[in-house]
C-alpha cells in the first residue's frame, strides 16, 4: 500500500513549514505550496511555486493528495486592515479556490488555519474573512460532502517566525535596541503556544475524532504580556527596558479574551507534552540573538557552552 501525500498551502511560512516537516515525520509524502521556495524544504518533499488564485496551478498540486492544508493567507492584523481587497483575494477567494480543487479530488480531509478572533469583535477584516472562509468550507462539507477540520489558533511563537510574530519582534528589539515597546500597560491575557506543539497537534487532528470539527489549538499556560515581557528581560539579566505605549496605538488586538458570543463551538485539544514557556522563549532568544546581535561574542550575552 502506497503511503498518503498531503498538500500543505503555505507551507514556506512560519507553520505550515513545520506542519510539512510533521507531516514528513509521520510518513507523508508532502507536496509544499507556496509563493516562493521554501528555505525549509525537505529532499523527500515535492515544491510547488505559485499562487493560490491559481486554480491550474493549485489543481496540479492537490492531484493525487489525500489530505490538504491551508495555512496560505495574510495574517498579520494590520496589513489586513491597511489592504481589505487583498485580503479579500488572499483569504477568501484563495480559499475557495483550493476548496474546489480538494472537491475534484475527493480528498480525505481539508484543514483550515484560521483564528480564535472569530469569537471576537477584534481583529477586522483578518477576522471577517476567516468567519467568511469558515462559511464556505461548511458549505461545501453541506453540498459535496467535504470532509474538513477547522483550527483555531491562539498565540504562535517559536523559530522560523517573522517580525509579523509579536514575540519575534520583541525579542529582536531587546536586542537591537535594549528595550522592548509595547502599547497598553501589558493585562493582555495570552495563551502562547509554541510552533512546534502547534505543529504537532496539527497533525494529530487527521484522526476520524476530529473530522468535521472546529478545533482551539492554544497553549496549556496562560500569562499576562507583562509578566512575559519581565521573562524576557530577566532573561537578558534585566539590562533591557520595557517601555509601554498609549493604548491607541494598538489596533484590532483583544485584551483579556477573543470571546464574544458565537453559536459555533469547538474542541479544545491540548498535548501533555509540550515546550514549557520559558525554555522555549530562552531558545528562541538564543536563536535571534546570534542572527541579530552585531557584539554577541563580545557582551556576554548566551554565550556557548
Amino acid at each position: 500500500m502506497s503511503k498518503e501525500k498531503a498538500v500543505v498551502f503555505g507551507g514556506a511560512g512560519f507553520l505550515g513549514s513545520h506542519v510539512a516537516d510533521e507531516l514528513t515525520k509521520r510518513g507523508y509524502g508532502v507536496v509544499v505550496f507556496d509563493l516562493k521556495k521554501s528555505p525549509y524544504i525537505k529532499e523527500d518533499q515535492t515544491m510547488v511555486i505559485g499562487d493560490i488564485a491559481d486554480q491550474k496551478k493549485v489543481g496540479e498540486a492537490i492531484k493525487g493528495c489525500q489530505i490538504a492544508y491551508n495555512f496560505a493567507a495574510i495574517a498579520d492584523l494590520d496589513k489586513a486592515k491597511e489592504n481589505p481587497l487583498e485580503t479579500v483575494k488572499t483569504n477568501i477567494l484563495g480559499n475557495a479556490v483550493i476548496l474546489e480543487a480538494t472537491k475534484r479530488e475527493n480528498v480525505k480531509r481539508f484543514v483550515f488555519a484560521s483564528t480564535i478572533y472569530v469569537y471576537s469583535n477584534a481583529g477586522s477584516f483578518y477576522r471577517s474573512s476567516k468567519q467568511a472562509s469558515e462559511l464556505l468550507i461548511e458549505n461545501y462539507n453541506e453540498v459535496h460532502g467535504l470532509p474538513y477540520t477547522i483550527l483555531r489558533f491562539g498565540s504562535l511563537y517559536g523559530p522560523r517566525a517573522d517580525e509579523t510574530n509579536w514575540i519575534h519582534r520583541a525579542i529582536k528589539q531587546a536586542i537591537a535596541e535594549g528595550k522592548i515597546s509595547r502599547p497598553g500597560l501589558g493585562e493582555e491575557l495570552r495563551d502562547y503556544i509554541h510552533v512546534y506543539d502547534a505543529a504537532r497537534l496539527s497533525c494529530d487532528i487527521l484522526n476520524d475524532e476530529y473530522k468535521n470539527q472546529h478545533v482551539i489549538i492554544t497553549g496549556n499556560q496562560p500569562i499576562k504580556v507583562k509578566d512575559a515581557l519581565r521573562l524576557i528581560k530577566e532573561m537578558f539579566g534585566n539590562k533591557i527596558e520595557l517601555e509601554y505605549l498609549p493604548q491607541a496605538t494598538l489596533t484590532g488586538h483583544y485584551e483579556i479574551s477573543p470571546y464574544h458570543f458565537s453559536p459555533k463551538l469547538a474542541k479544545r485539544i491540548y498535548s501533555n507534552n509540550y515546550v514549557d514557556f520559558g525554555q522555549g522563549i530562552l531558545d528562541l532568544t538564543k536563536e535571534l540573538y546570534k542572527k541579530y546581535s552585531p557584539h554577541r561574542k563580545e557582551d556576554g550575552f548566551f554565550t556557548e557552552n
